[in-house]
C-alpha cells in the first residue's frame, strides 16, 4: 500500500464517537477518529513498513501518526527520527504510547529515555519515562543501578513534576515493581511513600492507578518479572 491508499482507508474507518473521545483527551485536527482495532486491520496489510511509517507520521494526522508507531521497524528507526517523532507528538496518545513503544523496542530506547526525561517540554519528558518503563518490561538485561536511582528521583520529585510527567513517573514505579524483580521491593516502598498521585485528566473519567495496588495485583498473580514480548500492543 502507498501513503494515499492508507490515508484513504483511514478515512473510511472514521468514527465520530472515537474522534470526539480523542479530542477530549487532547487530539486535534487533522484527525479521523479511528479505533485501534481498525488501525490493526490496516497493519495486517502493510506489516512493518518503515518508509511508509515515516511518511504517515509526517502527515500530522493523529490516526496516521499512531499507525506509524505500530508500523515502524524498530531495527531501522534512527535516533534522529525518534527525536523528530517525539518533538511532533503533541498529545499523550502519541508521545507516551506510539512513540515510546517504538523507542523502547529500538536499540536507542534506554539512552533516549534518559535523555527525554531531562527535557523541559512536558510531552517529551513524559515520553521518556514511558520509554524507560516499556524498556524495562521487555528487556532482561537492565542497568539496575540507574533504574534504582530513577526510583529515588521519582520518590523525591513526583509531586512537583509537570502533569503528564507525574502520570508516567507513577507508571515507571509500577513497571519497575512489576517487571524488575531485583528492584520490586524498592519500587513497593516508593509506591507506598508517594501514595496517591494527582494528575489532571481533563474532562474525562480516567483515573491514575495507585501504584501500591497495581504492584500487589501483579504479585498476587505470581507474575513479577515476567517480561512482555514487545512494547507495542
Amino acid at each position: 500500500m502507498e501513503l494515499k491508499d492508507v490515508m484513504k482507508e483511514l478515512e473510511s474507518y472514521a468514527d465520530p464517537r472515537t474522534k470526539n473521545t480523542h479530542m477530549i483527551h487532547g487530539g486535534k485536527e487533522p484527525i479521523f477518529g479511528v479505533k485501534v482495532g481498525d488501525l490493526k486491520k490496516i497493519l495486517k496489510k502493510t506489516r512493518k513498513n518503515h518508509e511508509l511509517s515515516l511518511a504517515l507520521y509526517e502527515t500530522g494526522n493523529s490516526d496516521a501518526m499512531y499507525l506509524a508507531g505500530l508500523m515502524a521497524d524498530e531495527k531501522q528507526i534512527t535516533k534522529e527520527q525518534l527525536n523528530r517523532w517525539v518533538e511532533s507528538a503533541y498529545w499523550y496518545f502519541l508521545s507516551e504510547y506510539a512513540v515510546a513503544w517504538v523507542a523502547a523496542e529500538s536499540q536507542h530506547g534506554f539512552d533516549l529515555g534518559l535523555e527525554w526525561i531531562r527535557s523541559d517540554k512536558e510531552s517529551v519528558a513524559s515520553a521518556g519515562w514511558s520509554t524507560l518503563s516499556n524498556f524495562a518490561s521487555i528487556n532482561t538485561e537492565l542497568d539496575l543501578d540507574t533504574y534504582s536511582s530513577l526510583l529515588d528521583e521519582v520518590n523525591k520529585t513526583i509531586h512537583k513534576a509537570k502533569n503528564r510527567v507525574k502520570y508516567t513517573m507513577n507508571g515507571f514505579v509500577i513497571a519497575v515493581g512489576s517487571y524488575v524483580p531485583e528492584l520490586s521491593e524498592k519500587a513497593k516502598r516508593v509506591a507506598q511513600n508517594i501514595g496517591k498521585v494527582d494528575v489532571y485528566m481533563g474532562e474525562t473519567s480516567c483515573k491514575v492507578p495507585l501504584a501500591t495496588e497495581y504492584i500487589a495485583k501483579v504479585e498476587n498473580r505470581g507474575t513479577v518479572g515476567k517480561k512482555r514480548k514487545q512494547a507495542r500492543c
